[in-house]
């Protein structure tokens, strides 16, 4: 029979790769055959159950060895497959994960049984009967069990109390903690103990409360004391992957474990407890000279683990969707939510593929659980074809190569952090213990032309962290020398001096941010970078010091945001706060405030031009709005439909997308719903989002509003009939309310009233229009505007004054309005620019002047948005400035306005 089995090429692979294989397939020739057609699919959970449950298991060790068997039978088979390139690395680990979850609940169910008969059933204060809840850490949590793995479990059960005897005189009555130990060493031995026919799975509990000393079973209660009292760092790690596998009440223990694990803040420490742990791993690997292990070696499989889960512990109390467990699927979740870039996630992962792939070959030789690569000839030859590769020197190439990558990026995310800061040179300057002339020579030599009042800063600071705890002192002690240094190197280091230590105030307090900043060269300089380009940007980290959060990752920092992917994972961080207005209010600001951080470091490292910087801010805009639109309606209390019949329509700098980071929202409600209750509940509605839009909360506000372009402004309905408001534009509307059409749009809520709001945009606009009535229409209005805003200063105000932004708005819409009939490209809400050279294109001005006065407008909004970004609060220059941009702005006018 064997050599019949054994003409199966699968077989003959597995025979060729694994000593191990060959010896069971020789000491079981019937077993052979039968599992030949087997090889033909995966060994599934069905399956596995199947074989255990038939016939029933009479006896312990009939369970033992019926256990035994199983475990003989999908090694056999998913080996035999993997080593075929039958199966890939998902279907081995969710194989292995799958035996050991069977053969846990098997046990388990077999031995409570046993016990319960003897000791009657475990029951909690309402009576109700207790069963145990086995908890699979590491990979065996993650589904990523590998071949040879032992598995990592702890023993809870809900409640204490005792076994109810129910009136039978044979049984005795226990503890329900005695009934779980007893019940914890049976399953324990079930599982571990090698017999005649082997082992299942070695058993480890020393990730249990207090390790080999503690408990052996132990209730919720106690374990909640344990992590709120005693839990460590490390053990922060150890529980992300944890699963329970049997037992129920799920929710009760995520209630117990997950606080511990996702804290809700940025914690800092996670990084110096895994760089801790990591370089104990290290110096283990090098005393025992493990340098060959695929696991714990340099690049191997635990820097990936410890890469994907220090930003788990870090942000997943905020981004509950890195709050998962398999490797891969954290990777990927990372990269969606810009905390790992495209390329390293791609990287990581093959990596990760390719390590376990060689992990398992490894321990297929002999069935031992070891990832060191072989030292031997023969078992080096065996791996190579084992992997699918020429000779074991091709193996090794393509394993370094993988190592490398997982070192580089695992050294990126745990970067070195700073060296011992009293050998810094500006040390004495920051201590108070250099001598005026000293510490003036060294303020001078690292750019600082007022050494007095940087003295005058430092000293204050060090009076205000005098109240603190040491520990924070010296955090504060090690971070201001190299503070010190970069701000020196910015342009106005006086000024970022002072928003830096108006910062430093504010989080002293939390010495988790100051361990950041000082350990952290790179988070510091991007910090100092954003404090001097802005101080808006300053203000902003100083009242939310939780955006220093996003300094970690400074790749994700620069990255480009994907705008569909961010509003889920806004949406899915919504849902998981169901009826709870503060919160959802309070996330939705965290996540304006974030996207707004991300889009100024980018900003101010030069990587975006002004329209894609207002692009950016528009698309922001139009998610939270979508998201507030949505969670105000579902938290009306009388609803007439599911879903509203109701729209936003954005004007203004939203409108034409150009907004900037401090812009309001200019909006206008709109509804097309024939229900009676309709107008009363969309106002509701309108007044709802207002609300929700402009409240300050501890997280801040959203955005101001401005409902005033609603038809008949102010003293109109907040929300009006899409039939309403094509009566008033087309019978009503001033021409001041049709050029504000022109940079009008929809922004979300109802798509087919969306739809119809465009056409009748479209319609307006196309109106045909007397050229000199209109040119009067908007003559008049610009006056009346550049009256409301009267310049007492001698300097050139860029948007109002003559030859400024608004000059060029008003000739654009003029141009719309006066030939779009004509032109209907015209009516396209394009962008200013965009018109202006159509225009050109189109003849209704000369090509060259359009041109000009197109450059002329982007420089005058670059030179606007660089003048707000500083904190000035009018955007003016000097008289002489910009001529040129002027006189091209004053043609344009001239051209088309006559003057």
């Amino acid at each position: 029979m064997l050599i019949h089995a054994m003409s199966n090429p699968a077989l003959k692979r597995l025979a060729r790769c694994s000593r191990f294989g060959r010896r069971l397939l020789a000491a079981q020739p019937a077993l052979a055959e039968a599992l030949v057609p087997m090889l033909e699919r995966p060994f599934g959970r069905d399956a596995m159950v199947a074989f255990l449950s038939e016939p029933p298991c009479v006896d312990e060790d009939s369970l033992h060895r019926r256990l035994r068997q199983l475990r003989q039978r999908v090694w056999l088979v998913t080996t035999a497959r993997d080593l075929a390139g039958s199966a890939d690395l998902g279907e081995v680990v969710a194989t292995w994960s799958a035996l050991a979850e069977t053969s846990i609940e098997t046990g388990l169910a077999f031995h409570h049984t046993t016990l319960a008969a003897r000791h009657g059933e475990p029951r909690g204060a309402d009576g109700a009967p207790q069963r145990m809840v086995v908890v699979g850490m590491g990979k065996l949590g993650g589904g990523e069990l590998n071949v040879s793995s032992d598995i990592d479990l702890i023993y809870l059960y809900p409640e204490e109390g005792e076994t109810a005897a129910d009136g039978d005189a044979a049984v005795r009555s226990i503890s329900n903690h005695e009934f779980f130990v007893r019940l914890g060493r049976k399953l324990t031995a079930a599982l571990g103990e090698n017999t005649a026919d082997g082992y299942v799975f070695r058993v480890d509990l020393r990730l249990r409360p207090w390790g080999e000393s503690g408990p052996f079973a132990m209730g919720f209660d106690m374990l909640e004391d344990y992590l709120v009292a005693h839990g460590r760092p490390w053990e922060r790690y150890a529980w992300i992957k944890a699963r329970p596998l049997t037992g129920g009440h799920h929710d009760a223990l995520a209630a117990v474990v997950r606080p511990f694990v996702f804290r809700k803040y940025l914690d800092f420490e996670a990084f110096a407890a895994i760089r801790e742990l990591h370089a104990q791993i290290r110096r283990e690997v090098v005393r025992r000279e493990m340098a060959t292990d695929v696991k714990l070696g340099p690049g191997g499989i635990r820097e990936i683990e410890f890469t994907a889960q220090v930003f788990q512990l870090i942000r997943g109390g905020q981004i509950r969707t890195l709050q998962q467990r398999p490797t891969l699927t954290v990777l990927g979740e990372l990269a969606k939510s810009g905390l790992l870039a495209a390329d390293a996630r791609q990287e990581l992962a093959a990596a990760y593929d390719f390590l376990r792939r060689l992990e398992h070959r490894i321990q297929y030789l002999d069935d031992a659980q070891t990832q060191r690569l072989p030292d031997d000839t023969d078992s080096q030859a065996m791996l190579a074809e084992a992997m699918g590769v020429a000779d074991y020197g091709t193996l090794v190439a393509a394993l370094d190569r993988h190592r490398s990558r997982v070192t580089r990026h695992f050294e990126q995310a745990f970067a070195a952090p700073q060296t011992d800061q009293m050998s810094h040179p500006l040390t004495a300057v920051c201590c108070g213990t250099a001598g005026v002339e000293a510490a003036t020579a060294l303020l001078e030599n690292a750019g600082y032309d007022d050494a007095a009042q940087v003295l005058a800063t430092l000293e204050a600071l060090r009076e205000a962290s005098a109240r603190l705890p040491e520990s924070t002192q010296l955090r504060l002690n090690a971070l201001l020398p190299p503070a010190l240094e970069v701000i020196g190197s910015q342009r106005d280091p006086q000024a970022t001096l002072e928003r830096f230590a108006r910062l430093v105030q504010s989080i002293a307090r939390r010495a988790t941010y100051l361990a950041l900043l000082a350990e952290y060269p790179a988070a510091l300089r991007q910090l100092v970078r954003l404090l001097a380009a802005s101080p808006w940007a300053a203000q902003l980290i100083t009242r939310q010091p939780q955006l220093l959060d996003e300094l970690i990752a400074p790749q994700s920092l620069l990255a480009l945001p994907d705008w569909p992917t961010l509003a889920a994972q806004l949406r899915d961080e919504l849902d998981a706060q169901p009826n709870d207005t503060e919160a959802q209010m309070d996330a939705l600001r965290r996540f304006k405030q974030v996207q707004t951080l991300r889009l100024l470091a980018q900003d101010v490292a030069g990587r975006l031009t002004l329209e894609a910087l207002s692009d950016h801010l528009s698309y922001l805009a139009d998610t939270l709005l979508a998201e507030t639109l949505g969670r105000c309606w579902a938290g009306l209390k009388s609803r007439h439909r599911d879903a509203p019949r109701f729209a936003v329509v954005g004007y203004g700098k939203l409108g034409g997308k150009e907004l900037g980071y401090a812009s309001d929202l200019d909006l206008v409600f709109l509804y097309d719903d024939a229900d009676p209750r309709a107008q009363e509940t969309y106002a509701r509605l309108a007044q709802r989002i207002n609300t929700w839009l402009g409240t300050l909360t501890s997280a801040g506000i959203l955005y101001e509003t401005d409902l005033r372009l609603r038809p008949d402004g102010a003293s109109g309905l907040l929300v009006s009939s899409m039939a309403a408001f094509r009566d008033y534009q087309l019978q009503h509307a001033w021409v001041w309310e049709h050029q504000a059409l022109t940079r009008a749009r929809f922004v979300c809520g109802d798509g087919e009233i969306g739809a119809r709001f465009e056409t009748l945009r479209r319609e307006v606009l196309c109106l045909p229009r007397d050229a000199e009535a209109l040119r009067a229409e908007v003559r008049a209005m610009r006056e009346k505007m550049h009256a409301g805003h009267v310049n007492a200063s001698e300097l050139f105000d860029l948007k109002h004054d003559r030859g400024g932004i608004v000059d060029v708005e008003f000739c654009v819409q003029y141009l719309v309005l006066r030939h779009s009939a004509a032109h209907p490209e015209m009516a396209d809400n394009v962008g200013n620019i965009a018109l202006l050279l159509r225009a050109g294109a189109a003849g209704l001005v000369p090509a060259t002047l359009a041109q000009g006065a197109a450059d002329a407008y982007r420089e005058l909004r670059r030179q606007q948005h660089a003048i707000k970004l500083s904190g000035a609060e009018y955007a003016r220059v000097p008289p002489g400035d910009l001529e040129a941009v002027r006189a091209a702005v004053s043609a344009l006018r001239a051209e088309v306005l006559g003057g």
